[in-house]
């Protein structure tokens, strides 16, 4: 397939679609979402640097145009439970993905095509399995096949901390530290974020910076219900939603509704458009940004830096 032409693929945004890729480990069908691909490239072991004692799916580096990468095989490291065993005809492929700021490589069965859904489609994990740290975040049926949305950030932060959430927030340690932490205490702030363990974590750090009115979300239509209702009970009262919700914070991929479709729907409503909207996704990059500013978006930050969240919170409701 080559290089992703992503000009070609690029959505209007806010319209709660996205483009998935699909690709397969032997008869089981697995997507990715097109913004974290860069491109597609045969596999060849004659590229590929072994690291010493590294775990199993971790095949070492690989030289790509001088550069190296890591490439992990999502074979090995998926295949306890979700793949059969390989087909000695498959032509393997690497999956050559960017996101958090970080290029790395997947080394995969092969692929399908690209295919454009709607995140109202995509079916979240259960509650009940996604405390247990799965390593995908959703399903969908396409064609009769039942497409695993795979976590790559997850699986990168099973084999590198440094690429988990950073959670090393503090007050800082100023003069004006505790009246800063008071302001903080009387925003309300509304977050969502499908994945349990990055919300838990997100609401640990903001909480212990002071930003105590926290509430959190599931996905993005969840979320914009809670909106509109805290907008009902404003005009209600003749008062303004200020007086409720000061800031969201929203991840971009989620089940039911995006991020960026939340962002403009919220931008949109003359009696919503003063919130402050910053969308903090593994996804930013140029052509992400300019998606999150043809939405409204206020701001945005790239996973996993939440001390920069906090940071740029501070900055939109207090001015420093």
């Amino acid at each position: 397939m080559g290089s992703v032409q992503k000009q070609e693929i690029l959505l209007e945004s806010g319209t709660n679609e996205m483009e998935i890729i699909e690709f397969y480990l032997s008869s089981q069908s697995f997507g990715i979402n097109v913004h974290k691909l860069k491109e597609i490239i045969p596999f060849d072991e004659h590229r590929l640097t072994a690291i010493p004692d590294s775990e199993e799916s971790m095949l070492g580096t690989l030289l790509l145009r001088g550069s190296t990468i890591p490439l992990i095989d999502l074979r090995k490291h998926l295949a306890q439970r979700f793949v059969e065993e390989q087909d000695d005809e498959v032509r393997e492929v690497v999956l050559v993905c960017e996101f958090n700021g970080r290029t790395n490589g997947f080394k995969v069965d092969g692929v399908n095509q690209i295919h454009r859904v709607n995140w109202n489609d995509v079916q979240p994990m259960a509650h009940f399995i996604d405390q247990y740290r799965p390593r995908f975040t959703g399903s969908i049926n396409i064609d009769g096949r039942e497409i695993l949305i795979v976590d790559l950030e997850h699986i990168i932060a099973e084999f590198d901390p440094e690429a988990s959430l950073d959670y090393s927030v503090e007050l800082e340690e100023k003069p004006q530290a505790e009246s800063v932490g008071e302001h903080r205490q009387q925003m309300r702030i509304l977050l969502a974020e499908d994945s349990s363990l990055i919300r838990a974590g997100i609401e640990k750090v903001l909480k212990g910076a002071g930003y105590s009115d926290l509430h959190s979300f599931m996905d993005g239509e969840a979320c914009y219900k809670e909106i509109l209702r805290l907008k009902k009970e404003a005009e209600a009262e003749g008062g303004n939603i200020s007086e409720r919700l000061n800031l969201l914070i929203t991840d971009i991929e989620m089940p039911k509704m995006d991020g960026l479709t939340l962002c403009r729907k919220v931008k949109e409503d003359p009696a919503l458009k003063d919130v402050i909207v910053v969308l903090f996704s593994s996804l930013i990059n140029e052509q992400m940004a300019a998606k999150c500013d043809s939405v409204g978006a206020d701001g945005y930050a790239t996973k996993p830096e939440i001390p920069k969240l906090v940071g740029m919170m501070d900055q939109f409701l207090f001015g420093g």
